[in-house]
């Protein structure tokens, strides 16, 4: 009997085991939660925000901090990873007609009716990229409703609608960017000022000697040697 208790206790112990480790697998498994840790790993951190295509594996993600967006599908497998200049647009689709769009130098077409009971909702973005030019996200409606899927089309145009204005942000800030970069006025370079240097002091020019006089420096050719005696000079030489 104790034997057969024991037994029953390690089934149960093994049952509940086994649960919990389902339980932690399915958490872990969770479609948003695999999304967001592709973004974390493509992005290089937390993204600042996500919008998810809930029961199709689908999503896309902002960095600002890192200037890229990410794309992402089959609950993460694949991702693309764009600059944010290379963002176009992005357009809001309601059964099937375009409602709203926000595109790259054009004013932004801003939502006009939301309907509670559209058949579809849909985000559609455009990349500057030949082989990946775009990227669908169907909100509405979920193949597999979950805890985290929209309740109704009214919330899936909510969220959608609120993306059109952040890729809006987005664009404006990258046509203001080159503008701001343009009219930032251009420090002129440091021009060293030359070397002066004093010329060497000259000496003073001599003043013209007087009129009629020779100058000292000059001999007089009018003048007497020392040696010579001067006729007029002396007693013997006075004229009488």
């Amino acid at each position: 009997m104790i034997e057969m208790l024991r037994l029953f206790l390690l089934l149960v112990l093994a049952g509940s085991a086994l649960t919990a480790l389902a339980a932690l697998f399915a958490w872990y498994a969770e479609e948003h939660r695999r999304l967001g840790r592709a973004f974390r790993k493509v992005l290089g951190g937390a993204p600042d925000t996500e919008l998810i295509a809930h029961g199709r594996g689908r999503g896309a993600a902002f960095s600002l901090a890192g200037n890229v967006i990410a794309v992402a599908w089959d609950n993460g497998a694949w991702c693309l990873v764009y600059r944010l200049d290379e963002l176009v647009g992005a357009e809001l689709s309601i059964d099937g007609q375009v409602a709203a769009r926000a595109f790259r130098g054009e004013a932004r077409r801003p939502l006009d009716h939301r309907p509670r009971d559209a058949a579809s909702v849909g985000l559609r973005l455009v990349f500057d990229d030949p082989q990946h030019p775009d990227f669908d996200l169907p909100l509405w409606p979920p193949p597999h409703p979950g805890r985290r899927a929209p309740e109704h089309a009214g919330e899936a145009i909510q969220d959608a609608n609120r993306w059109i204005a952040r890729v809006e942000a987005v664009l404006r800030r990258a046509a203001a960017r080159p503008a701001a970069a343009a009219a930032a006025p251009i420090a002129p370079e440091p021009v060293s000022e030359p070397e002066v240097r004093s010329a060497p002091p000259q000496p003073a020019p001599a003043p013209p000697a007087p009129h009629g006089e020779v100058p000292p420096w000059e001999d007089d050719p009018d003048a007497l040697d020392d040696d010579e005696e001067d006729p007029f000079d002396g007693d013997q030489g006075r004229l009488l």
